[in-house]
């Protein structure tokens, strides 16, 4: 099992989990169970770092249990771009958030909640095709293969922004 400080940056390492997209729910819980209880106060003693290797254990924990978070995660490990590296959306998907933004900005109730199923829905799509996304890549992915992957990460990043900004309950 690696040591927590060698695998600050790779959380699928610091749990011991394959580093895939489509990471079963029970699994995480089970390696997060596994590596929070040798690090938990009672077990760990005197050792002065546990405290810190726990909080990684935790860190890891909640990005690979957030879709977005863990394919931003896997994607780095694959040598992907970084989203504050390669900000480029599919064309027109600007203009479009702006005018639903807007649209939902100036709408009545039913309008608001039209467009915030309309959000939801983007998000489950946007999930999908990651994960289909990244089961497709190759052995060892072409740099195209992984800004694709970046491309729709990105767009997802909107419909996350817009349907957890203040307002939208």
């Amino acid at each position: 099992m690696p040591d927590p400080a060698d695998a600050d940056a790779n959380p699928f390492a610091l749990l011991d989990l394959p580093e895939r997209f489509d990471l079963e729910r029970a699994a995480l819980q089970r390696a997060w169970l596994k590596r929070s209880a040798k690090l938990h106060p009672d077990r760990a003693g005197d050792d002065p770092e546990a405290a810190r290797r726990l909080a990684m254990v935790n860190r890891a924990k909640a990005i690979l249990a957030d879709p977005e978070a863990r394919a931003n995660a896997l994607l780095a490990v694959l040598g992907g771009p970084a989203k504050e590296d390669d900000k480029s959306l599919p064309d027109g998907y600007l203009m479009e958030m702006f005018e639903i933004r807007e649209e939902h900005a100036s709408g009545d109730e039913e309008t608001r909640t039209r467009i915030e199923q309309w959000g939801s829905e983007r998000r489950g799509e946007h999930e999908s095709r990651v994960g289909a996304m990244f089961a497709g890549l190759s052995e060892n992915p072409s740099d195209e293969e992984l800004r694709a992957i970046r491309l729709e990460l990105n767009a997802w990043r909107y419909i996350e922004r817009f349907l957890t900004e203040p307002g939208l309950d």
